[in-house]
């Protein structure tokens, strides 16, 4: 039987390439359905049905549970669901499926937050109009997210993976996020097993594909005065 397209509902993000990339990974079709941050898409109330924290990326599985559709909104519980369906990525065993929930809830809780702020306040927020350009929360959110990546770089030192010797979901979510290291003002000098894995993971031709979708979108948001408004409450 042929599986339906999923409806992905993305922008070319970090948070976004998680399920790009899991969805190349995985072999499952999908149907891109652009939510352009910078104009507001996301607060439309056809996305907000979907997402209602007016967030992306979501997805819409014609073929949920019972075979009857299904929404689901947060890129982790996308990555769960998605593993669970095709029955890939979450390791060999439940010790396995264990170490990648815990490294999934990582990023999740913490590099994905940290990194993201350290972006905002390194680079966003001094090109506001006022600028915003704020000593403590640039060192807080740099230092933070140094301090993160000593710690992955610390597990990668006795895995191939984050997970375990097996590619994971929690590859999939950490990878986009600690590729970009340079915006986030970070050194990999000091952490040759992340340079590693970083390398590894962006070899493969899913994370590839994934990582390129509609890249050509992602714009200079430094610039971009009208979009700045938008996603970050100015008036």
């Amino acid at each position: 039987m042929t599986q339906a397209p999923i409806d992905l509902y993305f922008w070319p993000t970090p948070n976004g390439w998680k399920i790009s990339i899991a969805l190349e990974e995985m072999a499952l079709p999908y149907t891109v359905h652009l939510v352009d941050l910078g104009a507001g898409d996301q607060f439309k109330s056809e996305f907000l049905a979907i997402s209602p924290n007016n967030k992306m990326p979501a997805i819409v599985d014609p073929d949920g549970p019972d075979g009857e559709p299904i929404s689901i909104f947060e890129s982790g519980a996308i990555l769960q669901y998605l593993a669970r369906k095709t029955g890939l990525f979450t390791g060999p065993n439940e010790r396995a499926r264990i170490a990648v929930d815990q490294w999934l809830m990582w990023q999740m809780g913490g590099l994905g937050p940290m990194a993201g702020q350290a972006h905002h306040f390194l680079k966003y927020a001094p090109a506001m109009d006022p600028p915003q350009d704020l000593p403590y929360a640039k060192d807080r959110y740099r230092g933070e997210t140094a301090r993160l990546l000593r710690v992955l770089d610390g597990q990668l030192a006795a895995n191939d993976y984050v997970a375990g010797d097996f590619y994971s979901i929690a590859d999939m979510a950490i990878w986009p996020w600690a590729s970009l290291w340079e915006g986030q003002e970070q050194t990999l000098d000091d952490k040759p097993n992340l340079a590693r894995w970083l390398d590894q993971v962006g070899a493969r031709p899913g994370v590839q594909a994934g990582r390129a979708l509609f890249a050509e979108k992602r714009g200079n948001l430094q610039q971009d005065k009208a979009a700045q408004k938008v996603l970050f409450g100015q008036k």
